[in-house]
């Protein structure tokens, strides 16, 4: 049996992805245990979600810090109070800049197919108004391993989905997220059993050496 990873989770807002997450391990799914939730705003439906179920939660305030590397070492700080073994970025807005001990160690989920509308300024909504608004065929979620320059590190594993003539921004939305309900818990239940293997801008997914009981 796969061993429970801890996992941090870093949110700015309604706690969808962490619900999943939830949901995930409660059903036997998600070889995780969530040690805490942090925030970098204070009053969202996230941190509701946590408590909820008593986890563990902080808010580190964006709006409170000068600049990045004071906000990223406030976040680190927070995190370094429990053990973690991997850190998913969960509809977290602000820059996290990453320091050495997790590097590799940090998961985001993006809602398209990176490297297409990623990058500083596209998050949430505004990537589904730019697909729709570009015309494009095809969107989707990446998830992929959080390096320090925004939707850039090694991809793990991407889920298309198809743009809809009459698709709306919040209607492209909910068919990605489904897709990312079933991609950002497979993509940590890899790194659980170890599988994961970063080569460069690549990931590779090696073969399980045990028996995986999620399979």
């Amino acid at each position: 049996m796969t061993e429970k990873i801890h996992l941090g989770v870093l949110l700015s807002g309604s706690g969808n992805t962490l619900q999943n997450f939830i949901n995930q391990i409660e059903a036997g799914k998600l070889p995780a245990k969530i040690t805490v939730v942090i925030s970098s705003k204070p009053h969202v439906a996230g941190l509701d979600r946590a408590r909820k179920y008593s986890i563990p939660t902080a808010v580190v305030p964006y709006t409170n810090y000068h600049d990045i590397d004071a906000f990223s070492r406030a976040v680190t700080d927070e995190l370094d109070k429990y053990p973690i073994d991997l850190i998913a970025l969960a509809g977290f807005i602000h820059f996290y800049k990453i320091p050495e001990k997790y590097q590799g160690k940090v998961m985001n989920i993006h809602p398209g197919l990176i490297p297409a509308f990623s990058g500083h300024h596209y998050y949430g909504r505004k990537v589904h108004e730019a697909v729709i608004n570009y015309g494009a065929k095809v969107s989707g979620c990446t998830v992929h391993f959080a390096d320090n320059v925004y939707d850039n590190g090694p991809i793990i594993i991407q889920r298309p989905v198809p743009v809809l003539e009459d698709d709306t921004p919040d209607a492209l939305a909910a068919r990605v997220f489904q897709e990312e309900s079933e991609a950002y818990p497979e993509a940590i239940r890899l790194f659980a059993e170890g599988r994961l293997k970063i080569e460069g801008r690549k990931v590779r997914i090696t073969e399980s050496k045990k028996a995986c009981p999620f399979a």
